[in-house]
């Protein structure tokens, strides 16, 4: 039995009335070990920080081992991007990639479902993701 192909339209027709955001999701990963990543984190977050401000990065972090106590190297990072070829510039010149540090791929990713908390205290200025 074949698989059904299913296009991309499909799912946008199926997900009506959901979000159907377009996103990009960059999986980053070591290509020699913690030493050159360590080197390079730096001007990394420098780099991300700015993403960040200029309003392209969606969300960005570290993935940790399944006893969730061990950071090997490997993360992601969610940009709002144009088309996958402009995400892909986007990864590319992170400094940790231009270094040869990290590889990375880029997937097209459609945010359908979810939901955002932020609890700020007008008193202190404390804000918090829930």
């Amino acid at each position: 039995m074949t698989a059904p192909r299913v296009m991309k339209q499909d799912i946008l027709n199926a997900c009506e009335g959901m979000l159907r955001k377009s996103l990009y999701v960059v999986f980053t990963t070591p290509v020699n070990g913690l030493g050159p990543i360590m080197e390079n984190l730096k001007p990394h977050l420098d780099y991300q920080i700015d993403l960040e401000r200029r309003g392209i990065m969606f969300g960005a972090g570290p993935f940790f081992d399944d006893a969730e106590t061990e950071w090997m190297g490997e993360g992601m990072v969610i940009v709002r991007a144009g088309s996958l070829a402009e995400a892909r510039e986007i990864a590319a010149a992170d400094p940790m990639h231009m270094s040869g540090a990290r590889t990375f791929t880029v997937r097209p990713w459609l945010m359908n479902e979810g939901t955002v908390t932020i609890k700020i205290t007008y008193s202190d200025g404390k804000r918090e993701v829930l």
